[in-house]
């Protein structure tokens, strides 16, 4: 079994060999403009899967994923001659949700924002429904308090 490190080492290597195929050698028009954020390689170097984000819309997504599997024969042979491997490892293409969950989550926490805003301006004008300090006290020595201890 490989070491983690050498697995590390290896994701690193193919993410910036992937990265820079897309940018100089693969052009295809339906490739848009394509991100690779990561690359998991399994424990025994023999399959890496490749994240991206596409910027665009649905249909610009879907186009780069088929680019990209067009592509990944070009690709993989290109990673292994860069990585001088033995064997060079199996690419699969994944759409990363990170920035589509980061958006919904930045969504909430707007919202979250706004309406704690709301809660702290209602309570700036509120008052107390009766006495501010409810509790009993001791009586006074003189006796005009309101409560009486004995």
């Amino acid at each position: 079994m490989a070491d983690t490190a050498r697995a590390r080492k290896l994701a690193e290597r193919i993410q910036q060999v992937v990265a820079q195929m897309l940018d100089t050698r693969i052009k295809d028009p339906r490739l848009g403009f394509v991100t690779v954020t990561d690359v998991r390689v399994t424990g025994d170097l023999q399959h890496a899967d490749v994240f991206y984000t596409v910027l665009g819309d649905d249909e610009a997504r879907r186009d780069s994923g088929k680019a990209l599997e067009s592509a990944k024969g070009v690709i993989r042979s290109e990673v292994g001659k860069q990585t001088g491997i033995r064997l060079t490892p199996t690419l699969a293409f994944h759409l990363d949700a990170v920035p589509e969950t980061a958006a919904t989550l930045d969504a909430a926490l707007v919202e979250a924002a706004r309406r704690d805003a709301e809660v702290a301006a209602l309570a700036a004008q509120a008052h107390h429904a009766g006495d501010a300090d409810p509790y009993r006290k001791p009586a006074d020595e003189d006796g005009a308090g309101e409560g009486t201890q004995q």
